[in-house]
């Protein structure tokens, strides 16, 4: 059986890295303009792996937008369903720590123009929705359309997955307005990625079976905890595991997740049916094995999207 097409919808935008300057960006003098925005970060990553993915998002009609698009399209990303705005192109400007870790400053602009296109819906009929809300659930009409294309995948059968994304940046003091828009999300979703403080923040619970029991019962099918270089939390009805990721020295974490879920939904889309994984535990944690192999790797380069491994990358890594 032929793999499913897995839509990525959400934001794509520049990230400006300040390199080696530790993490206060007030010190940063110079900058490296590198393609992101978490859903085309998992739109690439799909593809990379000789996944079909295509992008559902908004850019602006300026060089920016453009250079978005040519990325995007470099990676066999299906690019048709991507609108272009007047207004500018979103910016990210990124910080990175000695570790590796980073922090995020906005400049919102094209993608929240995004608007709802009905006839997306026959497309996504028995295929696979991803959305990523590091920038949807802000208002606007990204916000609207992404509610639209949440009851698409519903009424077409689409395997949901959904990753909230969290950025500290866009919600300061919001943090409860953030978490009741991402409850929908949760609830019908067959999958979700979280980072440990999304799935504390979210959950209200600091261990990670008390946070993943809240999470199951808003209606998450399978869960997923990424844990750094700890691995990640796996959480199914009938099974809780970490699974070990892969020793690396990261220079920058960008995008690791992206790698993850990535990886995590190409091996998915393989599968004659989304029911193979629900009821076969062993199943999922051996594709979380080599998921967060994908994950380890992108940390090891700069720049989310140039790091992403490729099929031989992910499969010969130990």
């Amino acid at each position: 059986m032929p793999s499913k097409r897995i839509f990525c919808i959400g934001e794509v935008l520049i990230d400006f890295v300040a390199e080696n300057q530790g993490a206060d960006l007030s010190k940063a003098t110079n900058f490296t303009k590198k393609a992101g925005g978490a859903p085309a970060n998992v739109a690439c990553a799909i593809a990379k792996l000789g996944g079909k993915s295509a992008f559902i998002g908004c850019v602006g009609n300026d060089p920016f937008g453009t250079f978005l698009l040519n990325t995007l399209e470099s990676f066999d990303v299906d690019l048709s369903y991507v609108q272009r705005s007047q207004a500018f192109t979103t910016l990210a400007f990124v910080s990175l720590a000695a570790n590796g870790e980073r922090d995020f400053v906005f400049s919102r602009g094209a993608d929240r123009e995004l608007s709802y296109d009905s006839s997306i819906k026959v497309d996504i009929k028995d295929h696979m929705v991803h959305l990523g809300a590091a920038t949807a659930l802000l208002g606007g009409p990204l916000e609207k359309a992404y509610g639209h294309y949440l009851f698409d995948a519903i009424t077409e059968n689409s395997f949901i997955s959904f990753d909230p994304n969290f950025r500290t940046d866009l919600w300061k003091d919001n943090e409860a307005v953030f978490i009741k828009k991402s409850m929908p999300y949760i609830e019908k979703s067959h999958l979700c990625k979280f980072s440990l403080e999304e799935a504390q923040m979210i959950s209200k619970k600091s261990s990670l079976p008390e946070a993943c029991e809240v999470l199951h019962n808003v209606g998450a099918k399978i869960i997923t905890i990424t844990l750094g270089s700890e691995g990640t939390y796996v959480s199914t009805k009938n099974t809780q595991k970490t699974i070990p990721s892969i020793p690396v020295t990261p220079v920058d974490t960008t995008g690791a997740g992206d790698a993850f879920i990535g990886c995590l939904l190409q091996q998915i889309s393989k599968l004659s049916t989304h029911e193979q994984l629900l009821k076969n535990d062993t199943l999922l944690m051996d594709m979380v094995v080599y998921a967060n192999k994908a994950g380890a790797i992108t940390t090891t380069g700069y720049g989310a999207i140039e790091s992403l491994p490729d099929h031989h990358q992910l499969y010969t890594s130990t």
